[in-house]
C-alpha cells in the first residue's frame, strides 16, 4: 500500500466514527450525526469527556446506594418462622 500522507489511516477513521457514534448515541438526542461529523475535534472530545464523567459519577452514586442498602439489610433482624407444620 502506498503512502497515506494526505489521507486518514483506517484506524483514525474508525476512531472518528466511534466518537461520532458515542456522541449521537449517548448524547440522548442532543446531537445529530451531521452536526457531530463537522464538529471540531476538540469540541467533540470535550462533549465525550463530559458524558463519560457523568456516567462515572452515576455509577459511583449507584454503588454507594447499593452498599448503603446492603448495610441496612444486615441490621434488620430476621422475623421468626411462624408457619405450622
Amino acid at each position: 500500500m502506498g503512502s497515506r500522507f494526505f489521507g486518514l489511516t483506517p484506524n483514525y477513521k474508525f476512531q472518528v466514527y466511534q466518537e461520532i457514534h458515542d456522541l449521537v448515541y449517548y448524547g440522548n438526542g442532543g446531537f445529530i450525526y451531521s452536526e457531530v461529523y463537522i464538529m471540531p475535534i476538540h469540541i467533540r472530545r470535550y462533549h465525550i469527556k463530559k458524558i463519560n464523567d457523568l456516567h462515572e459519577k452515576r455509577n459511583e452514586e449507584e454503588e454507594r446506594a447499593m452498599n448503603t442498602s446492603k448495610q441496612n439489610m444486615k441490621s434488620i433482624p430476621a422475623t421468626p418462622n411462624m408457619s405450622r407444620t
